[in-house]
């Protein structure tokens, strides 16, 4: 899958961000002979839907991928198949969190890298086998560490936590109510969580497995806890993997509608009619075009039907400088139609004389060589 930007764009202001996506795990409880992350999902590996969920994201200056000794050579024909960008290979240690200081190590020891990398203000630690996670979390979380020093997702507890006695019998539970799971994307200030882990004990490095809990524990750093949504699950078990083919093969099947059709709506004015018409022309031999020409009607049989048919990407085409009114009347359509409750809908609205005149020269000059 290759999950959506949910922020629109926005960035942490004057932050340097990178992200460690920690990928040695072996998989026992997948079973099977191949580590979980790099396990095929709809014919792609797991992984390479994390780091593009990542690098999809400008803000992101650096990735760094940690993997065991023995995978780095996969991993590295993985990012050259798909085209991977700003990703950086590291070699993993023995345990999760010697695998995660590793990652951090190369923006601080030249030893870890070929070259040493811009150190960034904060980094985000998320795992390779989580791969439905949005800009959005992701940027709550980046702000939150701005401000805390430290932050991580947090999902309610579906089941009751218990603890067993030496004797195998129930000892005491805890009140669900009171306590969270801890998930992932986290993020510190770098400085914050590099200090951790450089003060850290062989026992925590061997057997740990809570970055928040380091950061409290040898830097002071309360995290804030930011609740997450229900993606951030975790690949763990084979049915995991049979969920998310089902959830990426579903993802595809709407992205793939969504970008194969487009519905230009104009008026019928001939200037109008003729850039709708231009459109057209320069779009057809990529996407199915629907060209409408009538005045915008909130009884309009034609458009009613065609915001129930499969089309969610529309562009409005008119000639008035402010065409407020009519562009409110074309959203409360669509919003009357439900298409937005189940798709995202683009609506591009194009309008005044003078950029409909920039705009038919455009494709008069482009698509047919005039310059009338």
């Amino acid at each position: 899958m290759e999950p959506s930007s949910g922020s629109r764009g926005a960035a942490p202001a004057a932050a340097a961000v990178a992200a460690v996506l920690p990928a040695g795990g072996s998989g026992e409880r997948l079973g099977g002979a191949t580590p979980k992350q790099f396990c095929a999902v709809q014919g792609r590996p797991l992984v390479s839907y994390t780091v593009r969920a990542m690098e999809r994201i400008s803000w992101i200056s650096d990735i760094i991928v940690v993997v065991s000794p023995e995978n780095i050579e996969t991993m590295k024909s993985i990012i050259e198949k798909y085209g991977h960008k700003r990703v950086t290979i590291v070699k993993g240690g023995v345990t999760r969190h010697r695998s995660i200081f590793n990652g951090l190590k190369v923006f601080a020891e030249n030893e870890f890298s070929n070259q040493l990398l811009q150190k960034p203000e904060v980094v985000i630690i998320h795992d390779a086998v989580r791969p439905f996670v949005e800009e959005d979390i992701l940027l709550k979380v980046v702000m939150a560490a701005k401000d805390h020093g430290a932050a991580g997702a947090i999902r309610p507890l579906v089941s009751t936590v218990i603890a067993s006695a030496a004797d195998g019998c129930l000892d005491h539970s805890l009140e669900r109510a009171r306590y969270r799971a801890s998930e992932m994307p986290q993020a510190f200030l770098f400085n914050i969580i590099y200090e951790a882990y450089q003060q850290c004990t062989d026992y925590d490095l061997d057997y740990g497995t809570e970055c928040l809990h380091l950061a409290l524990k040898y830097c002071k750093t309360n995290a804030k806890l930011v609740e997450g949504t229900a993606d951030l699950w975790k690949v763990t078990y084979k049915r995991d993997l049979y969920a998310a083919e089902s959830i990426i093969k579903g993802f595809f099947l709407i992205t793939d509608s969504l970008s194969q059709q487009v519905c230009v709506i104009t008026s019928v004015k001939e200037d109008v009619a003729q850039v709708s018409f231009l459109l057209h022309e320069s779009l057809k031999s990529q996407i199915k075009v629907e060209a409408v020409s009538m005045p915008l009607s909130k009884n309009d049989g034609h458009l009613q039907d065609i915001f129930s048919g499969q089309c969610y990407s529309f562009v409005y085409i008119n000639d008035k400088k402010y065409a407020i009114e009519e562009t409110q009347q074309l959203v409360d359509m669509l919003e009357k139609s439900n298409i937005p409750l189940l798709y995202p809908v683009v609506l591009i609205s194009v309008g005044n004389s003078c950029a409909l005149r920039c705009f038919r020269k455009y494709f008069l000059q482009h698509w047919y060589g005039r310059t009338n």
